[in-house]
């Protein structure tokens, strides 16, 4: 059965003319992804289209993690497509994360998830790192430590230490996130912390918190009572 493409629709069902006539807000994510897509096939229009990916990624946070490969699985998503589509999430991330540059004032955990957070959420693999901060409190720069895989990263407090040296930090928050979204500290978390607290005691740079980031939550060493 042949299914009737967007253009035979009522013009306020059209995902593009109900944007211009009600604006973005209206508009369901299906419809969204159906604008990125553009154009569906003639067995199926691109809400539908969208309507199916969003399904089988089960959210839109978790499409957030899939992979071009993950789109182009999908009848009518070519690379270009699943490249657009891609990209347009990962903006939607990048909007959540505060600018280098931008002084931020932290005083809470909640503060300290707003200035990685949103960044680290969505990764597919762990990633590690540091915040500097100063004597205000003000955070003056952010830095990744390292890459690595689904189940870990490999963290050297000398490459941590001499990043707050460089930037005279007079404190730290460190951060790295869980890609399964289970956010209870490891062995290794709860070592690597206290390793790196030592070294900033000796260096007179206090570590203020460890968060380590699931899918849109943190878990704050700080708030936990562990530092």
């Amino acid at each position: 059965m042949i299914k009737s493409s967007i253009k035979k629709w009522d013009f306020e069902d059209r995902p593009r003319e109900k944007m211009l006539l009600k604006g973005h807000e209206v508009l369901s994510n299906a419809e969204l992804i159906a604008i990125l897509i553009g154009s569906g096939s003639q067995d199926e229009s691109a809400v539908s289209l969208a309507k199916r990916i969003l399904g089988a990624a089960e959210s839109l946070e978790n499409l957030g993690r899939k992979s071009i490969d993950f789109l182009m699985g999908f009848k009518g998503i070519g690379e270009a497509k699943a490249i657009a589509i891609c990209a347009a999430l990962e903006l939607g991330r990048r909007r959540q994360v505060i600018p280098q540059g931008t002084k931020i004032k932290i005083r809470s955990s909640e503060e300290a998830f707003k200035v990685l957070g949103p960044m680290l959420s969505d990764l597919p693999y762990e990633e590690f790192w540091v915040a500097c901060l100063n004597r205000a409190n003000l955070v003056i720069s952010k830095e990744k430590i390292s890459t690595g895989g689904m189940h870990g990263t490999v963290v050297d407090p000398k490459v941590i230490y001499s990043h707050a040296l460089k930037e005279r930090a007079s404190s730290i928050i460190l951060y790295h996130n869980h890609p399964s979204g289970n956010m209870k500290p490891s062995k290794e978390d709860l070592y690597i912390t206290e390793k790196l607290k030592e070294a900033g005691r000796f260096l007179e740079i206090q570590v203020l918190d460890h968060l380590i980031i699931g899918h849109g939550e943190y878990y704050s060493f700080m708030d936990e009572g562990l530092m």
